[in-house]
Order: C-alpha cells, then sequence, then structure tokens
C-alpha cells in the first residue's frame, strides 16, 4: 500500500499531500478535530518519551498550536506528541488532527522522519533503534533508503544489518530510495543485459537496466565492456556457487586532495563561467578545506549540546549533494 493522507471526511488527500505534511505546508487539507483524551500512545522513535521542557514551552504559548498526525487506523500520533501533551496541560479539550492512511510500519517510518526533518532532534540511539525496527520489518529495504530516513550514514546501517537477527535471511534483491528493485548479485542481471545488448545495440541504457533488473549504471558498464571486446562479468562476478548476499559497500569517503587538484581545472573551464557555474564552483571550493585532520579538528569544536543538530544538518548536506551526483551521472548516460 502506498503513503497517502486522508482528509477528516475520508477523501484521499493529494498525491502530493505527503510532501506538504513533511514541509508544514497547508495543500489545502481539512482538518478535524478530536478530544486530547481520545489519542492513545503515538509512533514516536523517542526512547526516553517526550521532552518535558519543551511541553511546557509549548503549553505556555497563547496561539493555537498547530495540527498533529495521526495514524488513521490506530487513531496512534505520528507527528505532535509534544503538542498534544501540551494540549492536555494547558487544559484544552480537544486538539486539530490531520490523518494518515496506511500500515503502522509506514506510520513508523513516517514518524521518524519528520522528526529529523523538523522539531527537536533525534538522538543517536533513537535513530539507531528506528533503524533496527525498520531493519526488521522491512529488511529487503536497501542501506542508502533507510538511512536517509532515520538520519545515519548508509555504513552504520549496514553495520546495523550485519548484527541484526535473521541478517542472514536470503535476500536476492533491495529496494533503494526511489523504489527501484536492485539485486544484490548482479551477475544474472549482467549476463541479461549483455544479451539485450547484442539484440539491439541501439537500445538506450535506462530501457536495458530496466529490462535485465539492474542499475543504469550497471547497465553502461556491461556496454562499455562489450565494446572494448571484454566479458559482461568482471572477474570476480564469474558464476560461482550460490553464497549470502553480502552487504551493501559503505561508500568511499571524499578526498580534499583530489578535490584541490580537480578544482582550478574546472575554474578554468568557460563553460562553468556562468551564475550557475560559479556557484556551483564556490560551493565546492568550501568543502576543499584539506585532509582529514581538518574535518576532525571541526567536529571536536563542536559544543555537545549542539551535535545532534549539526550531525543531523551535514547529513541532509551530504544527501543534497548525493543527489546532484546522481542527476549529474543519469545525464552523462
Amino acid at each position: 500500500m502506498g503513503l497517502r493522507l486522508v482528509t477528516a471526511d475520508g477523501t484521499p488527500a493529494p498525491v502530493d499531500a505527503v510532501a506538504a505534511v513533511a514541509t508544514g505546508e497547508p495543500a489545502g487539507r481539512r482538518r478535524a478535530t478530536m478530544p486530547v483524551d481520545s489519542l492513545p500512545e503515538s509512533f514516536s522513535p523517542r526512547i526516553n518519551g517526550e521532552d518535558s521542557e519543551r511541553v511546557q514551552l509549548l503549553a505556555g504559548l497563547d496561539s493555537p498550536l498547530p495540527p498533529i498526525l495521526v495514524h488513521r487506523e490506530t487513531m496512534r500520533v505520528i507527528d505532535g506528541m509534544h503538542r498534544l501533551r501540551a494540549a492536555r496541560l494547558r487544559g484544552d479539550d480537544t486538539i486539530d488532527v490531520e490523518f494518515f492512511e496506511g500500515e503502522e510500519m509506514e506510520a513508523f517510518t513516517l514518524a521518524v522522519w519528520l522528526n529529523i526533518t523538523h522539531g527537536l532532534p533525534l538522538s543517536q540511539a533513537d535513530r539507531t533503534a528506528a533503524a533496527q525496527r525498520i531493519l526488521r520489518a522491512r529488511p529487503y529495504w536497501s542501506d542508502r533508503r533507510i538511512a536517509a530516513g532515520v538520519g545515519l550514514a548508509a555504513s552504520t546501517v549496514a553495520s546495523i544489518r550485519r548484527r541484526s537477527p535473521g541478517r542472514n535471511e536470503q535476500l536476492n534483491a533491495r529496494v533503494g530510495r526511489d523504489g527501484r528493485v536492485r539485486p544484490l548479485q548482479a551477475t544474472e542481471g549482467r549476463l541479461r543485459a549483455g544479451k539485450l545488448i547484442a539484440a539491439n545495440p541501439g537500445a538506450s541504457l535506462r530501457a536495458i537496466a530496466q529490462q535485465a533488473g539492474i542499475a543504469t549504471a550497471t547497465a553502461k558498464d556491461v556496454r562499455d565492456r562489450i565494446r572494448q571486446g571484454q566479458d559482461p562479468l568482471p572477474s570476480k562476478r564469474q558464476p560461482t556457487k550460490p553464497s549470502s548476499p553480502a552487504p551493501e559497500p559503505a561508500p568511499p569517503r571524499p578526498s580534499s586532495t583530489a578535490l584541490d587538484r580537480l578544482l582550478p581545472n574546472l575554474r578554468k573551464d568557460p563553460s562553468l563561467r556562468t551564475e550557475a557555474g560559479r556557484t556551483l564552483l564556490h560551493l565546492l571550493s568550501i568543502h576543499s578545506i584539506g585532509d582529514d585532520t581538518k574535518w576532525l579538528r571541526l567536529a571536536r569544536s563542536v559544543p555537545a549540546h549542539r551535535t545532534d543538530s549539526l550531525a543531523k544538518a551535514a547529513r541532509r548536506c551530504a544527501d543534497h549533494w548525493l543527489r546532484f551526483a546522481d542527476e549529474l551521472d543519469t545525464r552523462r548516460m
């Protein structure tokens, strides 16, 4: 079942309503008013519960509290437990709500995502526990997909997966952030892609990837190998006895030295002397601050009470850069 929201009278909300909930935009949705005592425990990913100081701060506001998000089937709160407790503390009888319709795990996943994108940040322990719960319920989700939803690095999720009970469950594919299914063992997909390319050399990479059930980048690698007269399977992928799938490899760490060598050449390119090009070069220059020692010094300079907030901000910036790189790769292909 896909994620979707419904209005107070049960009418399905527009497709973009889910995104609107995340950004706080109204999107024209109707609200319901519910008794505060009619809402049971929440899907909160917070191990230690709500922050009492934040509840008191919200309770002291004179303005009406924003609506909370509620799972329609169970009536449990997805987002807004601090607001609900504040409403109870100041003696409100009712509170405005918006409804989400979907499975319970979808509701929990949405609760985690909303908590890492706004409001009081989740702690490292909260995010780790959330990743463990999602892995148990959705073991076929990729490490990157879970990482993006809980605010952790993909390598951290891979490590949690390796330690999780049932990690040896036989799964031959995982579902990524874009909803596409990708096989863990690409041998069969590469062989299918090789046959498709031989039958139709002019086929697009996207068409080959879709029919072979592999990533577009893998399809490009297969095509390049065939054009060079090589086997579509790298030597390490030659068919062998089936074994348990290995976890997704951790992404390589960025090299500041490599970036320092690359930037001067980019600055000399006349095609990048546009407003957009100058902006991109400026942003890349900011990240070119030297070796890992300087990054470590910066990390150690952050006050303890701000580590969670800055870690969340850094991960969101990293995610934006990855999406930008993916878009460039797609255009290049």
